[in-house]
This record gives C-alpha cells, sequence and structure tokens, in this order.
C-alpha cells in the first residue's frame, strides 16, 4: 500500500481542517512520481513507494511537485485528465496533505503556499 485510509482519516483533518475523503477507488501507483524520478527515456527511478494507491494518485503527485512551475504544471493537467474528476480531486487532496505533513518536518518548505492554494481550489 502507497496510501492508508487510516492515515488518509488522521491527517487530512489535521493538515487541512476538513473531514477525509472515502478512497473508493485504488490502483497500482508508483507512489512518489515526481520530476526527480522521471528519466528522458521511458523510465521511472525509485520504486520504494511502489503500491496501491487512489486513482490518479500518481499524477497528483507529479502535479503537486511542478505547482511551482505554471507552465510544467499546466501541461500535467493537460496530460492527465483524470485530475479533472471527482476520483483526481481526492488523489489531490490525499497528496496535498501529504505535502503538507512532509513539509512540516522541513521537506520543501517552497511548496507549502502552493499546496494551500490547491487545498482552497479543490474544496
Amino acid at each position: 500500500m502507497a496510501v492508508r485510509q487510516e492515515w488518509v482519516d488522521r491527517s487530512v483533518p489535521r493538515f487541512l481542517g476538513m473531514p477525509s475523503p472515502r478512497i473508493t477507488d485504488w490502483a497500482t501507483a508508483h507512489g512518489d512520481l515526481h520530476p526527480a524520478n522521471l528519466t528522458t527515456s521511458p523510465y521511472l527511478l525509485d520504486w520504494e513507494g511502489f503500491g496501491l494507491a487512489p486513482v490518479g494518485y500518481d499524477a497528483a503527485m507529479l502535479l503537486a511537485y511542478c505547482l511551482l512551475v505554471p507552465d510544467v504544471a499546466q501541461r500535467v493537467r493537460d496530460t492527465f485528465p483524470i485530475l479533472d474528476t471527482a476520483l483526481g480531486r481526492v488523489a489531490q487532496i490525499i497528496v496535498v496533505t501529504e505535502l503538507l505533513q512532509s513539509a512540516s518536518r522541513g521537506d520543501h518548505p517552497e511548496l507549502v503556499p502552493a499546496l494551500t492554494a490547491l487545498a482552497a481550489d479543490l474544496t
């Protein structure tokens, strides 16, 4: 499992101040899809997070890490239409929560304003 419902139930209210979404659709996911794990050839790196996750999770993770580059973020949105569905919004809420939790430990603080704005748009 790349994401567990129990973690979502604890963490979404804590970091976003909203009820946690219920994950209804699961898919196999890379689990840590961001630009540093992509190559110019058809390879994905760093598979230690591999497992089940909400449908759209990998696309949501890639989007979140690209938010500071609006043209790239738009390309991600255009490439992955799942992001503009109810399932994709759930995945984005979960990813935003995960990255805000990580930021609370000092990781990627520069993403916090963009993540907060994305959460506001999703809710």
